[in-house]
């Protein structure tokens, strides 16, 4: 008797710059030859993360990744439009820091393109899950530049960066959720998991999520954006990887520490939706027009 063959793997795209690739941490270059770079610059990332939780949960996922640092989805478009313009099962899209380089806290360009990169992968496969990474406060915009968010609360940027992306998604409703990766760190930061203020130093006990710049993630934060994306991807509960999760042994974290992070993880994406576009000072609710076939790259 023949054993039935496996199934086929789902795909999965993860577009993004530094904050999916891991920068300035041991993510960066994690485990790349488990996930396809398709820039060929032997990146593993957060994609690479998600790979192997993937695995430990016993499910498929072929994992693809395509990544620049310092850029947002309009970058992608003109730059990469081929490499992505392909059917895929999952989309994962993160943009810019600050949503735009030169408007900061300004979500137009990004709901701009939402919709343009939505309506490609929709073209490909109709039935394409397109979720977004809502991106995680910056010590050094808070604490250090001057920003929109200088002098404000920690939690300030990234209550700004998910109004932002919650306008891009409302915008365009092909895109299924958005991934509060920063209100994940927000959480871990008034659950007392990590530290608030990386330039006044780190109390024992808690972990920095930043890393030496203060502007990207450390190991920590990188594993809790991929715990973010495992959780919301696969509809798994991150705590169901346990204390001996095999990336936080090879990263270093104690079991302590991984629990943490796994039950700050399972906590967000277990709580009640919030809109943080009624917070002060948030920039207006837009609207976006549909793509049209003037707006695809020539």
């Amino acid at each position: 008797m023949l054993l039935a063959s496996a199934a086929r793997a789902e795909t999965i795209l993860f577009v993004g710059n530094s904050f999916t690739f891991g920068a300035l941490s041991p993510v960066w270059r994690y485990r790349a030859p488990t996930v396809t770079d398709l820039n060929g610059e032997g990146i593993g990332g957060a994609p690479a993360l998600f790979k192997l939780f993937t695995d430990e949960a016993g499910l498929s996922y072929d994992v693809s990744l395509e990544t620049h640092p310092g850029i947002g989805l309009d970058w992608h478009w003109a730059n990469s439009f081929a490499k992505l313009d392909k059917a895929w099962d999952h989309v994962v899209l993160q943009s810019f820091s600050t949503l735009d380089r030169d408007k900061p806290g300004d979500p137009t360009l990004l709901a701009d393109y939402t919709r343009r990169w939505a309506d490609t992968f929709a073209a490909r496969n109709p039935a394409v899950d397109i979720r977004m990474t809502a991106t995680w406060s910056r010590a050094d915009l808070t604490f250090q530049a001057q920003s929109p968010w200088t002098g404000k609360p920690i939690f300030a940027m990234a209550d700004d960066l998910s109004c932002g992306y919650g306008q891009a998604a409302k915008a365009t409703p092909r895109v299924k959720a958005v991934i509060e990766v920063g209100e994940a760190f927000s959480r871990a930061i008034r659950a007392g998991v990590a530290d608030a203020n990386p330039y006044n130093g780190v109390p024992f006990g808690q972990v920095d999520l930043w890393a030496y710049d203060n502007y990207h993630a450390s190991a920590f934060g990188y594993y809790l954006e991929a715990l973010m994306l495992f959780g919301s991807v696969t509809g798994k509960d991150p705590q169901s990887l346990g204390a001996r999760e095999q990336a936080a042994l090879e990263l270093g974290f104690s079991p302590q520490q991984t629990t943490a992070l796994q039950k700050i993880a399972h906590d967000e994406l277990a709580a009640a939706p919030q809109d943080h576009c009624t917070a002060p000072g948030v920039a207006p609710v837009i609207a976006v027009p549909a793509a049209t076939a003037q707006n695809s790259p020539k």
